[in-house]
């Protein structure tokens, strides 16, 4: 693949600062921090535009909290001037990120995300009877830093991009020399090309023809089970001595028996729910109905809240468990 180079001043550009300024906007105009940066827009873009041309940019101010969906996980917002870096380096760089990719990798691209992956594994699962399911023990905080600047090394060639690259990735750490912070737009884009090497290794040398990977959750399938650990035994040893990371117990078993992927339970010809998946869904349209009935909530604010959680459903054969859930809270009744 031919490495991108000479990517510097398109990046410094100020019409491609601006523009990475109001995309780092987006949802966040309420925020007193973005909307002084915003009034004084011309100044903080030449200020970053000079950062970034003498290589030495302003990273590491982090503010911190928890989430707790669908997980708990430390949330890692940057200060909204990294935010517009971020969204500036990625403006420029994000095709060079793509063309990496293989087509079976669906977490954070244009085109491909959740739905689209979990129908790729539908389709495997109705195919093939044995699949193995592996992903990464604690992926973003085991990520090793000197490892993730010599993938960027290879596909960029531009020096000085690769240099701001690793100024941010070295902002940040789990534990020494490892770790990304899960909340900004470079970790999404670093994260999922960690694994590009992997994809590949499994694609062409073990060539596995039915593989899918959902940024560090990956299944493959085949007709038989011993092919499946044999490409176990490669990749653990690829993981531990490439990526210097370590999986997570594998779950290797029969199609029929389900595959739990992405909060579903896929089975050859049916998807249902998982049990979390359930009552994830329980619980945030409870406390959307509460929201509405209270009146904290607007009618469009709750639409909007719960579109999403319905499109979820419908992705799974899960028509009874909506139209309990549903018909209870209707009733003034716990679901």
């Amino acid at each position: 693949m031919k490495r991108a180079a000479n990517l510097l001043a398109r990046v410094a550009d100020t019409d491609n600062l601006s523009l990475a300024a109001w995309k780092a906007a987006k949802g966040k105009r309420h925020s007193t921090e973005v909307l002084a940066w915003l009034e004084a827009l011309d100044d903080n873009v030449q200020r970053l535009q000079a950062q970034i041309l003498s290589g030495k940019v302003e990273v590491g101010h982090y503010r911190h909290f928890t989430v707790y969906e669908p997980k708990e996980r430390q949330i890692c917002a940057s200060a909204f001037g990294e935010q517009a870096l971020h969204h500036a380096l990625m403006n420029v760089c994000h095709e060079h990120f793509e063309r990496a990719q293989i087509a079976d990798s669906y977490a954070s691209r244009p085109g491909k995300g959740t739905h689209a992956a979990l129908e790729r594994a539908k389709f495997f699962t109705t195919h093939r009877e044995w699949y193995l399911k592996l992903d990464l023990r604690k992926f973003f905080e085991s990520i090793h830093h000197e490892v993730l600047v010599g993938q960027l090394a290879r596909l960029f060639k531009d020096a000085a991009v690769v240099g701001i690259f690793e100024q941010i990735i070295h902002s940040y750490e789990a534990s020494p020399g490892r770790g990304l912070p899960i909340g900004n737009l470079t970790s999404q884009y670093f994260a999922n090309h960690y694994l590009v090497g992997l994809d590949r290794f499994i694609k062409e040398t073990l060539r596995a023809r039915a593989y899918t990977r959902y940024m560090d959750d990956l299944v493959l399938w085949h007709r038989e089970k011993a092919p499946l650990r044999e490409a176990l035994a490669a990749v653990r040893e690829y993981v531990e001595s490439k990526l210097r990371c370590t999986l997570k117990p594998e779950a290797l078993n029969r199609t029929r028996c389900g595959l739990p992927f992405l909060g579903y339970h896929l089975f050859p010809y049916h998807t249902r729910l998982l049990h979390k998946s359930k009552h994830r869904f329980i619980r945030k349209i409870r406390r959307i109905e509460a929201a509405w009935q209270s009146g904290a909530w607007a009618d469009t604010k709750c639409q909007r809240r719960a579109l999403p959680l319905l499109a979820f459903l419908e992705h799974a054969d899960a028509q009874m468990f909506r139209e309990n859930v549903l018909s209870r809270l209707q009733q003034g009744q716990s679901p």
